[in-house]
C-alpha cells in the first residue's frame, strides 16, 4: 500500500490538498492563530512523510505541480490594487516610504541577529532575503552565494509567522489604518501575510500587494549594499 501511494504520481498533490482542508477545518473548530491553515499543512505533511518514510524528492514529484500556480496566484494580487489605485495616487511619499522603513528595519535586524550569534557571510546572505517572496529571494541568495534551500525555509517561516501573528502585532502596536496595516503585513511577510491582509480587508490586500513588488526591488538593491557589512 505504502509503494503504492508513494509511487503515485499524484500522492504529492492529494497529500498537500488534504492536509490544508484539514488546517481549515481545525482553523474554523479551533479558532486560534496558531492553526493556521499553512502552518497546519506544513506540519501534517511532515508527519505523514515521516510516517511512511516518503523522502521530499518523491513527495515533491507531485506536489511540485502545485508550484505552477504561483505565478499566476501572485499575478492575481495586482487586482484589489487596481481597485484601490486612487488610494496609491492620493498617499504616493508615505507608502514607499513606509516600505523602505520596512525592508532597512529587515536588513538591519538581519545584520545585528548575525553579528549576535557570530555567522559568516555565507550564512548572513542566505537570511537577507527572508521577507521577499520565493521567486525574488532564491535567484538574490543564489547570487550572493547563500544556501538557496535554507534561504526559502527562512521565507517560508517569515510568510507563515506574519500571517499567524499579524492581527497580535498590530493590536499591540495600536495600528489601526487600513493602508499601514497591508503595508506592514506585505513588507515584512510576502503573501503569505497578503493573504492574511486580504481577509482584514481589501485595501489592506491591496496594500500588501504593493508592498510584495516594491519590496522585493528595494530589498535586492539594499541586499547588494548590506551583503559587504559581513
Amino acid at each position: 500500500m505504502k509503494e503504492f501511494l508513494t509511487n503515485s504520481l499524484f500522492f504529492g498533490v492529494v497529500l498537500t490538498f488534504a492536509a490544508y482542508e484539514i488546517g481549515l477545518l481545525l482553523k474554523r473548530k479551533v479558532k486560534l492563530a496558531i492553526c493556521n491553515p499553512l502552518l497546519m499543512a506544513a506540519v501534517i505533511i511532515i508527519g505523514v512523510l515521516l510516517a511512511l518514510d516518503v523522502d521530499y524528492e518523491t513527495y515533491n514529484a507531485g506536489a511540485g505541480y502545485i508550484s505552477y500556480f504561483l505565478t499566476p496566484a501572485t499575478v492575481s494580487l495586482a487586482i484589489p490594487l487596481y481597485r484601490q489605485l486612487t488610494l496609491l495616487k492620493k498617499y504616493p511619499l508615505a507608502i514607499f516610504a513606509g516600505i523602505t522603513a520596512g525592508v532597512l528595519t529587515a536588513m538591519i535586524s538581519i545584520l545585528c541577529v548575525s553579528l549576535l550569534f557570530g555567522l559568516d557571510h555565507r550564512q548572513y546572505v542566505t537570511l537577507l532575503p527572508k521577507s521577499i517572496t520565493t521567486a525574488i529571494g532564491m535567484g538574490m541568495s543564489e547570487k550572493m552565494g547563500g544556501i538557496v534551500t535554507l534561504t526559502v525555509v527562512s521565507i517560508c517561516i517569515t510568510g507563515i509567522l506574519g500571517n499567524v501573528t499579524a492581527d497580535t502585532v498590530l493590536r499591540i502596536a495600536k495600528i489601526n489604518e487600513p493602508v499601514a496595516r497591508g503595508l506592514a503585513i506585505g513588507t515584512s511577510s510576502h503573501a503569505l501575510g497578503t493573504t492574511r491582509a486580504m481577509e482584514m480587508g481589501e485595501v489592506e490586500g491591496a496594500m500588501s500587494s504593493l508592498s510584495i513588488v516594491v519590496a522585493g526591488v528595494l530589498t535586492v538593491i539594499a541586499a547588494s549594499v548590506f551583503a559587504n557589512f559581513i
